[in-house]
């Protein structure tokens, strides 16, 4: 699962386009969720994310997430995954009010529209 790695380190960065063009990437091998291994990491932030996005990607794809995304805590600590979001107010009062559920409930924050280009 080196790529899907590779996409919670961009998305932690902040990196947007590297982020796009890992997902187009991942999603071009058509993976089924729900049969995805175990993202292993002994940072239970990066474990978050991950949970996070695979579980976004699976309901934009209509599929079922894989078991192990349930095993992710929600973070003590909020992370905004835009950096205009800590610069801007309002931004940040959207993705606070209106991020994806599969990352929110995890304490990450995104606009409504996160990875929807997906």
């Amino acid at each position: 699962m080196e790529i899907v790695e590779q996409i919670v380190q961009a998305a932690l960065d902040q990196e947007a386009l590297q982020l796009r063009s890992l997902i187009q990437q991942f999603l071009r091998n058509d993976p089924h969720f729900e049969e995805l291994p175990v993202f292993n990491s002994e940072d239970p932030i990066k474990f978050a994310l991950a949970a996070a996005i695979i579980e976004l990607l699976a309901e934009q794809a209509k599929q079922v997430p894989p078991s192990w995304t349930f095993e992710a805590e929600s973070l003590a600590e909020p992370i905004f995954l835009l950096k205009s979001a800590v610069k801007m107010k309002r931004l940040r009062q959207l993705c606070v009010e209106e991020s994806p559920l599969p990352l929110k409930k995890r304490g990450f924050y995104a606009p409504p529209n996160y990875l929807s280009f997906a």
